[in-house]
């Protein structure tokens, strides 16, 4: 049987888009206040990496700037997110609800593995009251090494899983369930990418169709 669904948060369970751009919008007009930064806000770039740790962000989004800018600037931004969380400004994707339920009716547990940061990933949760089903979230600020991979072998040891699906929507998503030799499912939704989905196990264009494939998986005891 499938022990457990590991699951991505941003792009996968929260539509980030919804307070992504406000949020950055937010940070750069304050970059902006500090003589920071003089150009439009990057958002097509920060859409380009997304699903990467925040520290690789930053270096990307502001390459000329120093590291304690780059800190600043990450302390903000984390500030402005969990402020439009908290207001209600985001929102899950469709079915998060939904499919949890089915998943703990049938015996599954389900975790999140996300390379988002411990206040903001806890924001969503409380916000959306995700621990009513989620056993546990853990955060990339966890390890030491910022691979997904070994965030996936973290939830596994601790818990002992030996049957498991990731369900992501980013290349680190499918390499982190393919490391640990479980079930790659891709989410085609905002921030996936054709050719990296084209290396999961499985693709999915809404997280009901989860139901289906738990439900065939456990039927034939195998994945």
């Amino acid at each position: 049987m499938l022990q457990s669904l590991i699951f991505d948060m941003d792009g996968t369970l929260f539509q980030t888009d919804k307070i992504l751009e406000i949020s950055l919008d937010d940070t750069f007009n304050h970059l902006r206040t500090l003589n920071q930064w003089d150009a439009s806000t990057p958002i097509d770039k920060y859409r380009e990496i997304m699903g990467v740790p925040l520290p690789k962000v930053w270096e990307a989004l502001l390459p000329n700037h120093s590291d304690e800018i780059r800190k600043y600037t990450d302390a903000y931004f984390l500030n402005r997110l969990v402020e439009n969380i908290r207001n209600g400004k985001g929102a899950l994707y469709p079915n998060v609800k939904e499919i949890f339920s089915f998943l703990k009716e049938n015996n599954c547990s389900i975790y999140i593995a996300s390379n988002g940061l411990k206040d903001y990933l806890k924001a969503i949760v409380d916000y959306y009251e995700l621990n009513n089903w989620v056993t546990e979230t853990f955060s990339i600020q966890q390890i030491q090494t910022l691979d997904k991979g070994d965030l996936v072998k973290t939830i596994i040891k601790k818990y002992d899983i030996k049957r498991a699906a990731v369900v992501g929507d980013r290349l680190s998503d499918i390499n982190a369930a393919k490391d640990n030799n479980l079930l790659a499912v891709g989410c085609n939704f905002d921030f996936a990418q054709a050719e990296e989905l084209a290396q999961a196990d499985v693709v999915i264009n809404d997280l009901i169709e989860l139901r289906n494939i738990v439900t065939k998986i456990n039927n034939s005891l195998s994945i």
